[in-house]
Order: structure tokens, then C-alpha cells, then sequence
């Protein structure tokens, strides 16, 4: 194919995945004529996943991908995960645009795809336009259609139903300002790897968290036990400069390196897009894996599993993702290396490595539970640097939208609520009052559907960027329109924690209030599409938290709202008077177990025996 350049690579390492990594950038010359060609063309503005896999056809990480799926492909990958020529392939990786778009657009035109800023970063020649269909997709990926499911929801209201295709001539890559030297492309790392140190054979580990005492105590044995170096991927795409965690995250990731031999161990930071898929996202990162030369992939338990987002609880088995690559490991041509539970001590803070252990909305990130615990994971869990980076990490951004009819109390609560924040946390708080925002925001907007529509999508930006910055924001719009919640929970939640407050008001209560007389101006006809009277209020399925001030006080509902926040862990518990004075920090020595499912880390304390909760008895070592 034209204005694709094949790598052809050296025989030391793992080849890539269909033994060609892909290399979709084009030279200078004809950069330039595209760049001058595309002032004429129809602009594609790409969303952040977009962006991030144009990034990664372009540089080979999805080889042998060479464009985003046409049709044909994009049902084979969700039906069988296999492209249709046969070849696996776990993930859909389209191309959507918006309906009014696409009608603009014929097979042989060529439109330019660019960022969010108006650069161009590449051409597409359209072969094919095609319908795909989200909520099949969704199930296919996630098994549910939920909107409780963050990821299928992001799928079935953040993104469209027409897709394009054909030919990508990649003008230019993304900026990355932030770790520049951890960012190489596999073209790039290969060649380090074959100038610099002439590795053969490369374990890959998937940092899809941080990394603490058993993970660098596993990686370290496996290295040993395989005679390779250790490649950490992490994967820090579709968030961007602004997520706080992403910084953290890759500082404590390299705070670890010093734990390894000289050389042993290198990390990568990888602009993908996760998709949480659970079995379909441990075979992908296998491949992607194979693209950067790795001969062995390590597997955990329970593998990129959101979980049901209504109850917290695994959504796809414990090991699937390990038993879909075991299974599929000879036809990628990888080595699995599986890391199973860990043996651990009494109070069993494994459950700290699963976002579903300390809370039930967890959303991949680790919260702190009480100071006793924090005392326990700091003598033995983990190293002082890693925790001091995941402790920036803890308070990380919320948006709590309130919703219901006019004078339902939906202003009240969320002033009282603000107080109420204001007066414990050192978080910023922002209250987004619905008639302020559409005063300051949106005053040039009607009351129509889509202006309706609109508004809330403006307010759901700001608080977007209020929770990525690591503040909470408070909406108290009316919101009438599930569809339309459903987006902004979508939004909101690719950097932080959404919760949806459904105050039930009954409208006979509201309407007998009518503080602005709109109920009456509405009845009298004077307002038309006046929500409750003339125009629908859709009522939300699955809120987190239902209030009602016709039978609570508005203290009463606010304090069933922080109960709520405590026992999900979004807000700490009061700290007690006396501290818990913390045990010395020293390394524990990890013994290891020989089993049929692998080499197990058995985590001990140094300076205590190990007991059991019921007898308080040390167990035989």
C-alpha cells in the first residue's frame, strides 16, 4: 500500500505481531504537500481516543493494522476478534464521525484529520462509509448495554454510529511535552534495545496501576528465571496534560526502577486508550506487547475488569483474561508468565491492588481507608516513594449532579452540600447552580430540546474539567433527559467519578411551591415545553444516591448524601484523636512457592509472625 513504509527488523528480538511493524508516517516532502493539499479538504476534529490510535497505527503498536477497521473487519473483530482475513485481533478500532458529517463525504474524497487545536496530523483517503452498531459492540466488549458500565457507557453516548475508512497518510504525531524520554515508539525501544544491550528476550508487564513490593519482587524473579530485562507499559492515553494521576502515576512507576539491577528494567509510557475489557484487553496488550519485541507477557488475575458498574462485582471470572492468552499465546507468538493471587497476611490488603477492595465506584484508583491501614500498607505493602505519589492520587476529582423538576429543592441541597464540603475539604469545590450556568453560559440559548440538550453538555464540560483538575463539582440543573446525563456522566468520567442524585421530589409537591410562578405561567400556557407540565422529565433508572425533601429536611438529605461519599471512600472518615504510631519501614523478605499455575510471592513481615484473624495463632511456616 502506498505511503506506508515497512520496518523490517533485526532477528534479536521477538518479531512483530504478522512479522511487519507498521509505519504509517510519511516523509517530509510529502508532509508538505499534505499539509498545503488539506486547506481545501473537509476537517475531521479527532476526540482524545482517536487521536491516541492514530497515534498508535501510525507508529506500529497496532500492527498489522494499517488504517481504523472498515466494516467487514470491524463485525469480524467483534463477532470472532478476528479480523476478516482471520488473523486475531480482540479490539474494534473505528473511525466515528457525526451523521451530518458523513453526508458530506464520498468514497475517493480525502478529509484531513486533526487535534483538538486545528493541526493536522494526517489525510485519509475514504475507501468505505459504513454503520456500526454501538449497543451490539458494547456487548460483544463488555457483555452489557449498561450505562452503569463506565466504559459502555463511554462507547454508547460519547461516540457515533458512522465510521469511515481507506487509505492514512500520518503527517505528523501528537505532542507529548511531559516524559519525553519514556515515550519511544517500538521501532524506537527496539532499536535501544539492539544497539545498547543486545537483548534477546524482554518479559512485558502491563502497569496498568502502580507497582508495589510483590510486583517488583515477581518481576524480578521472573526476569531471573527467564534471562531477560523487564519492559513496563503503561498505558497514559486518553486522559492528556491535565490528569494529575497520569503525572503521579509515571513518577511512582519510575520511582520503582531503582529496585532492579542496573539496566534490567525500563519503562514506557504508551498513548493508548484503555478499553477495560477484561479477556479481549489481556489479548491486545499481548499483541502490543509482541510489536515492542517482548518474548514474555505477564498476566494478573481478574485482567482489566471494570466490573458491573451497579454492584462493583467482576464482570468476566477471575482468570479469564490469563486462561483467553494462555489459550491464544502460539498464534500471537508470546510466552505467558501468569500472576496469580498473592499469599498475603491476615488482613488481606491485596484487596488494595483491585479498585472494587476499598470502595464499590472505584474507577481504577486506590482510596484511603483509615490510618491503621495506611500504617500497615507503609510497613509492608509498599515503598515510601511510590506511596507518597499514590497519596497525591487519593483525592481525585468528583462531580455530583443533582436532578429533578423545578423547585424540587435541587438548589437548596447542592448549597447546603457546598457548605458542608467547604467547612472538611481542602479539595477545591464548585457549585454549577443550573440557573446561574445558563445565565453566565448559555444565555443566548432557547428552551428547545437541543438547546436544552446543549446546556447541560456546556455544564458537563465545566465539570469535567473541574473533576480532572481534582476539585468536586456540584450541578443542580433540572437535566430532564436521560440520554443527555448519560453523556455528561460519560464525559466526566474519563478522569474522575460521577454520582447521580435523583431528588424525588413528587411534582404536586414542587409545582404547590412554585417559588418563580412557572408551574402557573406554565399551565396558563404562557410556557411551553415546560418540563413536568408540557415536555417529559425522564426519570433516572440507576441514580447512586435518591433524596426526597417532601420527607426530608434539607440537613437530612445532605447528611444521607456524605454518609453515602464516606462509605464509598470518596470522602475521608473523621480521623481519630490518638494517632496509630507507624512501624518501621523495612523491606520484607518474600519467600516463593512452586505451584501448577506458577511461582507465587508469599509476602511476609519481617518483624512479625504471620496470624490468622480467628486464633490470632502464627501459622507453620
Amino acid at each position: 500500500m502506498g505511503g506506508i513504509n515497512r520496518l523490517r527488523t533485526g532477528k534479536e528480538l521477538n518479531s512483530p505481531y504478522g512479522g511487519i511493524l507498521i509505519n504509517l508516517l510519511v516523509p517530509p516532502s510529502r508532509a508538505n504537500e499534505l499539509k498545503s493539499f488539506s486547506k481545501d479538504l473537509i476537517s475531521i476534529d479527532l476526540s482524545p481516543r482517536q487521536l491516541t490510535d492514530l497515534e498508535m497505527l501510525a507508529t506500529g503498536v497496532y500492527s498489522p493494522l494499517q488504517s481504523f477497521l472498515g466494516q467487514a473487519d470491524y463485525e469480524a473483530v467483534c463477532a470472532r476478534m478476528r479480523l476478516a482475513d482471520g488473523r486475531l485481533w480482540p479490539i474494534p478500532v473505528s473511525l466515528d464521525v457525526s451523521q451530518k458529517l458523513a453526508e458530506k463525504i464520498i468514497p475517493g474524497q480525502s478529509v484531513a484529520l486533526r487535534d483538538a487545536e486545528g493541526m493536522l496530523m494526517a489525510v485519509l483517503t475514504v475507501s468505505e462509509i459504513w454503520q456500526r452498531d454501538r449497543g451490539a459492540e458494547s456487548q460483544c466488549l463488555y457483555g452489557t448495554r449498561s450505562f452503569t458500565h463506565m466504559a459502555a457507557n463511554q462507547l454508547l453516548n460519547a461516540s457515533g454510529d458512522t465510521c469511515l475508512t481507506g487509505r492514512l497518510e500520518v503527517v505528523e504525531l501528537p505532542m507529548h511535552h511531559d516524559f519525553p524520554s519514556l515515550r519511544r515508539t517500538p521501532a524506537e525501544l527496539r532499536a535501544y534495545y539492539a544497539n545498547h544491550h543486545h537483548v534477546t528476550r524482554v518479559v512485558g508487564y502491563q502497569a496498568r496501576h502502580l507497582m508495589h513490593r510483590a510486583h517488583v519482587n515477581f518481576t524480578k524473579r521472573t526476569i531471573y528465571l527467564k534471562d531477560a530485562v523487564l519492559l513496563i507499559l503503561a498505558s497514559v492515553g486518553h486522559r492528556g496534560l491535565n490528569d494529575a494521576d497520569h503525572f503521579s502515576r509515571a513518577r511512582a512507576l519510575s520511582a520503582v526502577l531503582v529496585r532492579y539491577a542496573s539496566q534490567a528494567a525500563h519503562l514506557n509510557l504508551l498513548e493508548l486508550s484503555p478499553r477495560h475489557c477484561g479477556p479481549r484487553s489481556a489479548l491486545w496488550h499481548a499483541i502490543l506487547h509482541k510489536n515492542f519485541g517482548c518474548s514474555h507477557f505477564i498476566v494478573e488475575h481478574d485482567y482489566d475488569d471494570q466490573g458491573e458498574g451497579a454492584t462493583g462485582d467482576p464482570l468476566y471470572g477471575q482468570y479469564h483474561g490469563l486462561d483467553s492468552v494462555t489459550w491464544h499465546a502460539q498464534e500471537i507468538g508470546i510466552e505467558v508468565v501468569p500472576f496469580r493471587n498473592l499469599v498475603l497476611e491476615e488482613d488481606q490488603p491485596e484487596k488494595l491492588l483491585s479498585p472494587r477492595g476499598a470502595s464499590r465506584r472505584m474507577k481504577g484508583k486506590i482510596r484511603e481507608t483509615s490510618n491503621e491501614q495506611n500504617a500497615e500498607i507503609a510497613h509492608w505493602f509498599s515503598y515510601p516513594t511510590v506511596l507518597e505519589e499514590w497519596r497525591k492520587t487519593l483525592r481525585h476529582g468528583i462531580t455530583l449532579l443533582f436532578t429533578d423538576l423545578s423547585d424540587a429543592g435541587k438548589s437548596t441541597l447542592a448549597q447546603v452540600l457546598y457548605a458542608r464540603l467547604k467547612e472538611q475539604e481542602a479539595r477545591p469545590v464548585t457549585l454549577l447552580d443550573g440557573d446561574i450556568v445558563r445565565k453566565n453560559i448559555s444565555s443566548e440559548l432557547g428552551y428547545s430540546r437541543e438547546h436544552r440538550d446543549i446546556n447541560i453538555q456546556r455544564l458537563g464540560y465545566i465539570a469535567g474539567l473541574i473533576t480532572r483538575h481534582g476539585g468536586i463539582a456540584i450541578c443542580a440543573p433540572i437535566a430532564s433527559y436521560a440520554n443527555t446525563r448519560a453523556q455528561v456522566r460519560a464525559m466526566v468520567e474519563e478522569d474522575g467519578d460521577f454520582i447521580e442524585i435523583y431528588v424525588a421530589t413528587p411534582l404536586a409537591v414542587c409545582e404547590s411551591r412554585d417559588r418563580k410562578g412557572l408551574y402557573a405561567r406554565a399551565r396558563a400556557g404562557l410556557i411551553r415545553k415546560f418540563t413536568g407540565v408540557s415536555d417529559p422529565y425522564e426519570t433516572p433508572i440507576n441514580p447512586e444516591i435518591v433524596v426526597d425533601t417532601s420527607l426530608q429536611s434539607a440537613n437530612e438529605a445532605v447528611e444521607k448524601i456524605l454518609t453515602y461519599l464516606v462509605a464509598q471512600g470518596y470522602l475521608s472518615r473523621p480521623e481519630k484523636s490518638s494517632a496509630v504510631p507507624a512501624k518501621p519501614e523495612c523491606e520484607p523478605s518474600l519467600q516463593w512457592q512452586n505451584t501448577s499455575s506458577g511461582v507465587l510471592p508469599m509476602t511476609r513481615s519481617t518483624t512479625d509472625p504471620v496470624r490468622t484473624k480467628e486464633s490470632g495463632k502464627p501459622l507453620s511456616r
